[in-house]
């Protein structure tokens, strides 16, 4: 009785259908307590948009189970198995310090995975504790959700609460959990692994699933295997190029981090970028520069050719069929990504329509940015509201012959140039998580216990196109250093 009155009170409307899947896509899990629990931030917007009750989800009792104490009601705890070719190369993997309750049914029927990170060890941990840190979890809070307000597709965060416990990485650290909120978790190394330690029937049980959670309207087709493939190759066709159009650096696109649902996922060592570099590479992990800003695009294409391979069985019962039915598919990804990059581009710049030069007048002022260490965010909103001033390139002969090109371009479409500003004022956002405002607000938070900083800093990223005389602070570059910046997994 007193389970249903919290049921009732807090919202929470579970079910668990990827539990339904066959048992070698999971393990059940029990619960790891943490010691002392607090809860440090909370998304009520997104609380709210769930169907969750937002005071109710801050008390004592719900705090327990976004730290993974405590089961909700409908709830069961169980971690994906899955694999995933880690900077190329292929490994046996799965949430080793994540556990799913389950999937929120919202009042519009929506279904969301409720996912806690950093909840403890489970047979995925390969040695490790399954713990996390404030630092990192805070990170993937703030850039999820500023992913989100620019219009990314993005997993969310809705809670980080501290555990009372410390962990050891190179220090001893304060833990933390953060409960990520995802249409679900379904990857590309979910299908490789179905693929590699699975049977066909096992794939086609993981296949038929996705279908009828992220793509319905191809359930009923006799090629829905197929379909299911260009699909995914059109969601991450469109997804990548958001990143390259805002300058986000995912830092680790592993097949385990590439979501069938088209949503970015694992915030570790992402990062935005400040100077235009298409050679620009945060993650500390990433020597050889294989993720780097301007190969995304290539190794998005990469990976969806490792979930093609993985689709063959099902694609014909002949395999060499298959295999030609996966690459003709696979070849339409360069010209969906750059169809959606150069569309995104011209939005950027106020143009509305279309013509065979504006490619080389989009490359060509990207290249004058590279050569000038121009600010890529700040360039296009000095563009945008005609500040000359502030940008060094904008002084050279070669940009003035530019911006006539441009200011051409623009006369030979029908819309206004207010309608043009107002395209770019809807396309170039005001502020970014610039690095040094996160590490900023990080720093306040974990070292010093202020959380007043990241408040400040989420409430101004919250609304990036918005360009009020508030977000000005957040605009400005880094100082220049000797030392380049670099990220951390936050394993």
């Amino acid at each position: 009785m007193t389970q249903k009155k919290e049921t009732i009170k807090t919202g929470w409307n579970l079910d668990n259908s990827y539990a339904r899947l066959p048992k070698t896509f999971f393990s059940s899990l029990n619960l790891n307590p943490v010691r002392s629990p607090k809860l440090i931030i909370f998304n009520s917007p997104l609380a709210e948009s769930l169907g969750l009750n937002d005071e109710a989800l801050q008390s004592e009792d719900s705090i327990e189970v976004f730290a993974g104490n405590k089961i909700p009601e409908g709830g069961f705890p169980l971690a994906q198995a899955y694999g995933g070719h880690q900077f190329g190369h292929f490994n046996m993997l799965g949430d080793g310090r994540a556990l799913l309750l389950g999937e929120q049914i919202t009042p519009k029927g929506e279904r969301f995975d409720i996912q806690l990170k950093g909840s403890g060890r489970t047979p995925y941990s390969r040695g490790g504790d399954g713990r996390a840190a404030l630092g990192p979890m805070l990170r993937e809070y703030i850039i999820s959700e500023a992913m989100h307000a620019l219009g990314i597709p993005t997993t969310r965060s809705l809670a980080v609460v501290t555990t009372g416990e410390s962990i050891i990485r190179e220090t001893e650290l304060s833990g933390a959990v953060l409960t990520r909120v995802a249409s679900s978790h379904l990857r590309v190394g979910t299908f490789q692994y179905a693929a590699g330690w699975g049977t066909v029937e096992d794939l086609r049980a993981l296949a038929d699933y996705t279908i009828k959670r992220h793509y319905p309207e191809i359930e009923a087709d006799e090629n829905c295997y197929l379909l299911l493939l260009k699909k995914l190759i059109e969601r991450q066709a469109e997804l990548i190029a958001k990143w390259q159009i805002v300058g986000f650096i995912h830092g680790v696109m592993n097949t385990d981090n590439m979501t069938i649902s088209g949503e970015t996922i694992d915030y570790g060592p992402c990062a935005f970028m400040d100077t235009y570099d298409p050679k620009t590479v945060f993650s500390s992990i990433d020597a050889q520069g294989r993720y780097a800003y301007g190969n995304q695009p290539y190794i998005g294409g990469w990976n969806l050719a490792r979930f093609a391979e993985t689709l063959i069985p099902l694609l014909h019962e002949n395999g060499e069929k298959g295999l030609e039915l996966a690459q003709e598919a696979i070849s339409s990804f360069g010209e969906l990504y750059q169809s959606n990059w150069i569309t995104g581009m011209r939005a950027k710049l106020g143009i509305f329509n279309e013509e065979s030069e504006d490619e080389a007048l989009i490359e060509d002022l990207l290249k004058m940015m590279e050569k000038d260490h121009a600010d890529y965010t700040n360039t296009f909103i000095a563009l945008t509201f005609d500040k000359h001033e502030n940008i060094d390139l904008f002084g050279t002969e070669e940009f003035k012959e530019w911006h006539e090109r441009w200011q051409a371009r623009l006369g030979r479409q029908q819309q206004s140039k207010d309608a043009s500003q107002q395209l770019m004022r809807n396309s170039n956002p005001a502020l970014i998580p610039r690095n040094h405002r996160v590490e900023e607000a990080l720093s306040a938070a974990v070292k010093q216990g202020d959380y007043g900083v990241m408040e400040k800093l989420l409430g101004a990223l919250s609304n990036p196109y918005a360009h009020t005389p508030e977000q000005a602070d957040y605009c400005t570059p880094p100082p220049p250093s000797a030392r380049p910046y670099r990220t951390f997994c936050g394993t």
